[in-house]
């Protein structure tokens, strides 16, 4: 059973339904007691006649799950650790991965029921490019802000420590620089892509951007294989405490309050599977606001992941940027109120349509995607809205009444997603 925290008692639904400690319970009785503690949470959970009374039952009760060893995973691991899978009808069975490739090859062929994942893998996928093409579904964010652009420590002693010294010294100094991203259509590639134009540096012509897995990040700096990479946390954190590397930009610095991971899977799940899939998002949801309610919750948190099972770090490389504790491995602290957040009131969790375009029409700046897609038409197909509101009225979380945002970016363009084939063009460095 898992342990009781708090924030995570039963629900009053659940204990009423449930007979005490110790009682030996018939298996038919079991299965009356479980199903009927499930129609209670759900009724006063306020679905509003979502759905039919008995037929909310999710159609699949164990979900494999799978996550890179990021900070981000946290919301997926934490649902399954605290037991909030249990409380909506499900089991989460978490399963640990390599690569990002890994992840999109093993939703593909039905390995994963479902993973924490790259917005942009999911949408790349769904369009045909990083990979066979495949109808995808995005059910949640999972988190937003949180990442970060890390220059080595030997370019750092150049001089380079952000976006327009970098260019100064890649122009005095020529040689061929590589930097990596995660995975070629992934949000890390599209920041750093994004940061160095910004700067007058084409990661096209001036740069070569190479795809490394997270994990492997800090140890192919260590042996200086790149010059610079764009990652989760921790490892933008754990390059600095070993000293062999600086940030140059978080990523919510290019992009206030940004989306990130997602919780992705195929449509064709969702299509077999709606009620299971909203156990899931409801008891991810959960998982999310707990983890942003205290920092209590956040430390805890922090000491479950780094577990070798998880993320396999110290702690310490996690707790003090979820907590916005930063530095950037050159004197420099500062706390950030812009951290990364796994609910924030909901805000973090709802699926805009404009933020699953906006990669798309990264995709189709770097020569990605050959012609402009239909933007809004994918981002429809993709993000699944509806289905996310029906979690949000169960669980009483606020929807934006806009399923577009307007955001403005730290080189000053504004992305509101109005137009996104011009946006898409606007750029004067672009493949």
């Amino acid at each position: 059973m898992a342990q009781k925290l708090p924030g995570t008692a039963d629900h009053p639904a659940v204990a009423a339904a449930t007979p005490a400690a110790g009682t030996e319970v018939a298996a038919p009785r079991r299965d009356f007691i479980r199903k009927a503690g499930a129609a209670a949470l759900f009724a006063s959970l306020g679905h509003g006649g979502v759905w039919a009374a008995g037929s909310d039952k999710p159609e699949k009760e164990e979900v494999k799950i799978g996550f890179i060893p990021l900070t981000d995973c946290a919301s997926v691991v934490m649902a399954s650790v605290l037991g909030f899978d249990k409380k909506y009808g499900v089991k989460i069975v978490p399963s640990k991965e390599a690569s990002w490739a890994g992840v999109r090859d093993k939703l593909v062929n039905g390995e994963l029921d479902m993973a924490h994942v790259l917005y942009g893998l999911i949408y790349g996928v769904h369009v045909g490019v990083g990979g066979p093409k495949k109808e995808m579904a995005n059910l949640m964010g999972l988190n937003r802000n949180g990442q970060a652009i890390t220059l080595s420590k030997a370019l750092a002693d150049k001089g380079a420590v952000d976006g327009p010294s970098l260019a100064k010294v890649m122009a005095a100094n020529k040689r061929e620089y590589t930097f990596a991203g995660t995975f070629p259509t992934s949000t890390h590639t599209m920041w750093l892509n994004y940061w160095m134009a910004a700067s007058g540096i084409s990661p096209v012509k001036d740069a070569k951007v190479i795809v490394v897995p997270p994990p492997q990040m800090v140890a192919n700096m260590r042996v200086g294989n790149m010059d610079g990479f764009c990652v989760g946390e921790p490892w933008g954190q754990r390059a600095i405490i070993d000293k062999i590397g600086v940030t140059a930009i978080t990523t919510q610095d290019i992009w206030k309050d940004h989306p990130e991971k997602v919780l992705g899977t195929q449509a064709a799940f969702v299509k077999a599977n709606p009620n299971t899939c909203r156990a899931v998002m409801m008891a991810v949801m959960e998982a999310g606001k707990w983890i942003d309610a205290s920092l209590q919750n956040k430390t805890r948190m922090a000491d479950v992941i780094a577990e070798k099972s998880y993320v396999n770090t110290s702690a310490d490389a996690i707790n003090q940027r979820i907590l916005g504790r930063y530095e950037n491995g050159m004197g420099k602290t500062w706390d950030d109120p812009n951290h990364m957040k796994f609910f924030d009131d909901g805000a973090v969790n709802f699926p805009y349509l404009s933020d699953g375009m906006w990669f798309l029409t990264q995709h189709k700046r770097w020569g990605l995607l050959k012609e402009h897609p239909d933007y809004l038409a994918v981002a429809r197909q993709i993000n699944q809205i509806d289905l996310y509101k029906d979690v949000a009225g169960a669980m009483k979380v606020s929807v934006p009444k806009d399923p577009m945002r307007s955001s403005k970016l730290f080189d000053g363009t504004v992305w509101d997603g109005k137009d996104p084939a011009k946006y898409a063009d606007s750029f004067a460095i672009k493949a």
